[in-house]
């Protein structure tokens, strides 16, 4: 069995929830509801949005999720001493997508550095993806990369891979499963996917795949219940997966 795994997007000090990376649909300020409700996951992913857009940072926020769940983190990680650091306050992995690319390609390079300094399983490389490219800086801008293209290069240096189409994304319309089993095909690392997944039918279509699925949109509106995607033994969910600490 695969796993769902709940988002939290960070904004503003807030949980929000964007459509395709532009329009705020939702907002959210008792954070003590959601840890309670995401509490019996083995992962959840928490991103901030500001640090991924470069326009502040909720750093405060993010520790303190970080050491209440079992989180792998990203937004506005662009360096191995932030990584390091976010780690260092409770993230069971980091998420890296912006700073993998440079000078239009992937970077191998950073990618053998960040390894060699954290290990490849605390490592999540994101590929986001819209109208068939990676898309880097919160989205914003579109690299000539496309998405298979930058998981053949970075293969080597990653415990797993994040797939967010950006196209689908907060919409509650699916994600192209043609897109997924390309990309499933392609590497034998974890592959999560996220983007518009909405019902229980569609996350047991990806986990037939071997995927493992992100999902927001869904949860917040309550449209998706959780009930029925709790595991029910997270300690062999942790086996299963890499850079997961044995304790919470």
């Amino acid at each position: 069995m695969a796993m769902l795994i709940p988002s939290i997007d960070l904004m503003g000090g807030k949980i929000v929830q964007l459509v395709q990376g532009e329009r705020k649909a939702l907002e959210f300020g008792d954070f003590e509801e959601w840890i309670a409700r995401f509490s019996s996951f083995p992962l959840v992913q928490l991103i901030d949005l500001d640090a991924a857009l470069g326009i502040g940072h909720n750093r405060d926020l993010v520790r303190e999720f970080a050491q209440r769940l079992p989180c792998q983190v990203g937004g506005g990680v662009r360096s191995i001493e932030t990584a390091e650091q976010m780690l260092s306050n409770g993230a069971q992995r980091v998420i890296l997508g912006s700073s993998l690319i440079r000078d239009g390609q992937p970077d191998i390079m950073f990618a053998n550095e960040l390894a060699r300094a954290v290990g490849p399983e605390k490592l999540v490389f994101a590929i986001d993806s819209k109208e068939g490219r990676v898309a880097i800086r919160g989205w914003r801008q579109l690299t000539n990369i496309a998405p298979l293209e930058m998981l053949a290069a970075l293969d080597s240096w990653c415990g797993a891979f994040l797939y967010t189409h950006i196209d689908t994304e907060g919409l509650m319309q699916g994600i192209p499963l043609d897109i997924v089993r390309k990309l499933r095909a392609s590497t034998g690392k974890q592959l999560i996917v996220a983007g518009g997944v909405a019902s229980s039918e569609q996350v047991d279509q990806l986990h037939a795949l071997g995927v493992d699925v992100v999902v927001g949109m869904a949860i917040y509106t309550g449209r998706l219940k959780l009930s029925g995607h709790i595991p029910a033994d997270n300690i062999n969910y942790r086996k299963r997966y890499p850079g997961f600490s044995s304790q919470r």
